[in-house]
């Protein structure tokens, strides 16, 4: 099988790798789950958070560019990541932990029927939580056993990414006719669409939008968002199929936790096939994943000198006791 099976992962930017760290391990007990570098720009960390073992589909991951500037939220953008949380009642959990650690947030909201909680980060990075109590579809990952959530309210992966475009027909057209998406649904402007088996695991909601100015990539914006295919033969057809649409792509691209393709979609967005494997495990054991920098086979004989350009942070939690705080 071929088709798209869902989001893969959300890669965006941050002004500083430690407080990212901070703020995904301890106030949403995601986990780290590889420390590593980016591939292209070797100076510039690479986090990732996940689920309990870095499943695909569970993952969103950051760069932080040294130097960059702040972003500009605006139109032509993917927006807001959300992360999907078991049930209506673990939202309530959210909004009480958000309030006691000063997280900004719009409280408890509905969209297409399904409650979200919309907050931001240190960065105005834009991200909801959305309930998965009436989902179906996509399975979504195990929450990280070992983290600060009581598990029934803990992030077990990603939701519907939220993408804003100028030109909506065009849009909706390579996201049906390319892609193989289908919309379900429409609330006003807002637009919502699906791969695969659907559900919260597998959909984008799309927001016409010609009123804001262009968006500008930085800090506390999004970078791209990839999409799961099961394996290298799946990838193949997508290396094939996007340049017959005119749209300009990479090519094949072996990022060791997974194989990748590129492809420029729409007006600077960015998106990414990714197959579902090798993942994360396969470097480090699971007791102490993302703990050391961990660089694929093809850095590894630059490891002095990566490790003299990025600064050492700590993310040693195998040998501390996380205890679960219910509100």
């Amino acid at each position: 099988m071929h088709g798209l099976k869902g989001i893969h992962h959300v890669t965006a930017i941050t002004s500083s790798a430690e407080k990212n760290y901070e703020f995904f391990t301890y106030t949403l007990g995601m986990r780290l789950v590889k420390k590593t570098v980016n591939q292209d720009d070797i100076q510039t960390y690479h986090l990732f958070f996940a689920d309990d073992t870095g499943s695909a589909g569970t993952d969103m991951t950051f760069f932080d560019f040294p130097g960059i500037t702040k972003g500009k939220h605006g139109t032509n953008e993917i927006s807001i990541t959300s992360f999907r949380v078991p049930t209506d009642e673990a939202l309530n959990y959210w909004v009480k932990r958000f309030d006691r650690q000063q997280i900004k947030h719009e409280g408890v909201k509905e969209q297409f029927g399904i409650k979200v909680l919309p907050f931001i980060d240190f960065d105005e990075q834009q991200y909801h939580l959305i309930s998965d109590e009436h989902t179906t579809g996509v399975k979504s990952g195990t929450p990280w056993q070992n983290g600060p959530i009581p598990l029934e309210y803990a992030i077990t992966g990603l939701g519907p990414v939220h993408i804003r475009v100028r030109e909506f027909d065009y849009f909706k057209e390579l996201l049906e006719k390319v892609l193989l998406f289908k919309e379900i649904k429409v609330e006003g402007n807002f637009h919502l669409f699906e791969v695969g088996e659907g559900g919260n695991g597998a959909r984008i909601v799309v927001e016409h939008n010609s009123e804001l100015p262009l968006s500008q990539q930085g800090y506390g914006t999004v970078h791209h968002v990839a999409f799961r295919v099961d394996d290298r033969s799946a990838l193949n057809y997508w290396i094939d199929r996007i340049p017959q649409f005119g749209l300009p792509s990479s090519g094949h691209v072996d990022r060791f936790f997974f194989e990748s393709l590129y492809a420029r979609v729409a007006n600077g967005i960015l998106f990414e096939f990714a197959t579902d494997g090798p993942g994360f495990m396969g470097d480090e054991p699971y007791e102490t994943l993302g703990e050391k920098l961990s660089l694929p086979p093809f850095l590894e004989g630059k490891r002095e000198e990566i490790e003299r350009y990025v600064r050492p942070i700590d993310t040693v939690r195998s040998t501390k006791e996380l205890v679960k705080e219910y509100e």
